[in-house]
């Protein structure tokens, strides 16, 4: 059953996004650390996402420096803390590897894997506390070229097992932008960003204050390359 952009919302609110916030204080976990691990050199949401189309600009033109920083990385010992200096909510496609895509290595981008790249309490969770905790300016919600769970919600056909479980998080883009794939692909990462700016205090707080920016993006699987959608 189909169900409006709205209705979608507030049933997302009601089974648990508090959830999200309140599981990154569970166990002693404090959302107001003043040792806050700060993320690389990076200072600001516009750098942040600067930084990430540079890699892929990077990734795209074949002049890749992501390698050589890992060795140095995993000499220095990262195990003691991590330092990303955004997020990234990507669709769970093996064809879409975020770090190499955009030419980063260890410790730089907290990445967040969801067929369809689907906002999820856990998934809210998870970039909460990636922006809260952790430091990060930016969380870009990726979607990508011929995304199977897209295609499959638009033809609506019976699935085995949980795999449907997928589609009504989707519907409502579809809903908006129609049979077209990647047209719907691309509305889809727009309404998963919106979601994860309104539904979570925490998110849209940062938002509000200009500390964070949470920006829809679609991949090009053909060519490499990542555009912004707004």
């Amino acid at each position: 059953m189909k169900k409006s952009s709205n209705l979608f919302r507030r049933e997302l609110l009601q089974t648990g996004i508090a959830a999200g916030a309140a599981s990154l204080m569970a166990g002693g976990m404090n959302l107001s650390f003043p040792s806050i691990a700060r993320a690389q050199a990076v200072t600001s949401p516009a750098a942040a996402l600067d930084e990430l189309l540079a890699g892929n600009k990077r990734f795209t033109s074949g002049a890749r420096i992501a390698d050589e920083r890992d060795l140095a990385i995993l000499k220095q010992h990262t195990e003691a803390k991590q330092e990303p200096f955004a997020a990234v909510l990507s669709c769970a496609d093996s064809r879409v590897p975020v770090e190499i895509i955009f030419d980063q290595t260890i410790g730089h981008i907290f990445v967040t894997r969801l067929a369809g790249n689907v906002v999820t309490p856990e998934i809210i969770g998870s970039l909460e506390y990636g922006a809260a905790v952790l430091g990060t300016k930016v969380i870009l919600v990726l979607g990508h070229s011929n995304c199977g769970a897209v295609k499959a919600t638009i033809e609506g056909k019976e699935v085995p097992g949980a795999i449907s479980s997928l589609f009504p998080h989707i519907q409502p883009a579809v809903d908006q932008a129609g049979k077209d794939l990647e047209a719907a692909t691309k509305a889809n990462s727009k309404f998963q960003a919106s979601l994860l700016r309104t539904s979570s205090t925490v998110i849209s707080g940062m938002v509000k204050s200009g500390a964070l920016r949470v920006v829809p993006g679609h991949y090009d699987l053909g060519s490499g390359t990542v555009t912004i959608l707004e």
